[in-house]
């Protein structure tokens, strides 16, 4: 868990170090450099000693930050494609909180905690874009119908899911998890924009397992044993508690959220059902999540 103090870090296993060029590397996310400010995490303080605010930005910023962002959008350039294929990386490992680190790092340096740079979202679209053409192949549907699974695995998949997923968590811990503090301090809130990052990263996990896993075992996960059954409604419950859990890192990474765990609670409805489907089997009630995934979306 992040600290949320005005001091250094508590996780002392987190080693960052200042390059040549001004930017600060996290295990191997590389992130701007807070260079006024004496702390990472918490409102930290500048050199002249002031407290930072850790909570708002200006109106102006506000308004600039969507337009820089599509502005950016148009930019291939301007992307930092490596930074986003580091960050992919971390969320793979046993350690995906780091990647919420460089959280801290924006919003002491740009006063804001989402992203800026476009070029995870770009690189999640083409991967997406590519893997749902690998499915229509391997199912040998028409060329509109892979076009068809395309547009569903990014407006609906990514995009819609993500917008209300990242609506209600918003709405969620700013109206029930934020610390309330003294009328002297500014009120904290999550960004939309950070939300969306949430879901983004949540997602990320959630592909590799069911776009990427799953496209290689689709000989065996399709078949009617209850084997394939067992490894397909697996390969589903892993992916999304994977979501769930990415999620929670990502809101108890915010300093002033607390009982950021209710973001986990999906993850126990996600093995209910895994356990009640084994439990039906036997009584012709189970169902394997890859068929009907195959029913569902390709089945003519």
């Amino acid at each position: 868990m992040l600290a949320s103090s005005a001091s250094s870090p508590q996780d002392g296993s987190t080693v960052s170090r200042k390059s040549s060029s001004g930017s600060t590397s996290t295990r191997g996310l590389t992130v701007p450099s807070g260079g006024e400010y004496s702390a990472i995490g918490g409102g930290g303080r500048t050199s002249s000693g002031r407290s930072s605010t850790f909570g708002t930005s200006s109106s102006g910023s506000r308004h600039r930050r969507p337009t820089q962002y599509l502005s950016r959008l148009a930019d291939v350039q301007q992307m930092d494609v490596q930074s986003a294929l580091d960050q992919m990386k971390t969320l793979l490992t046993t350690r995906p909180h780091i990647v919420y680190k460089t959280s801290y790092y924006r919003k002491q340096t740009k006063n804001h905690w989402a992203r800026d740079d476009p070029a995870f979202c770009v690189l999640q679209v083409l991967f997406l874009i590519v893997s749902s053409i690998a499915y229509g192949i391997s199912f040998r549907i028409t060329a509109s119908s892979v076009v068809g699974f395309v547009i569903n695995s990014i407006v609906w998949h990514w995009l819609v899911a993500g917008v209300i997923i990242a609506t209600l968590g918003r709405e969620i811990a700013n109206r029930h998890l934020t610390v309330h503090q003294s009328s002297s301090h500014v009120r904290q809130s999550v960004e939309w924009l950070y939300a969306f990052d949430i879901h983004c990263n949540a997602f990320f996990p959630l592909f590799i397992v069911l776009y990427v896993v799953q496209f290689f075992m689709l000989p065996l996960i399709l078949g009617q044993s209850f084997l394939a059954l067992i490894i397909a409604n697996i390969l589903y419950a892993v992916a999304f508690a994977w979501y769930w859990y990415i999620t929670h890192l990502g809101y108890r990474a915010l300093p002033f959220l607390s009982n950021t765990e209710v973001f986990l609670f999906p993850c126990a409805a996600v093995a209910l059902v895994f356990v009640l489907n084994l439990i039906g089997y036997p009584f012709n009630l189970g169902w394997n999540a890859a068929r009907i995934m195959a029913h569902v979306y390709f089945d003519s």
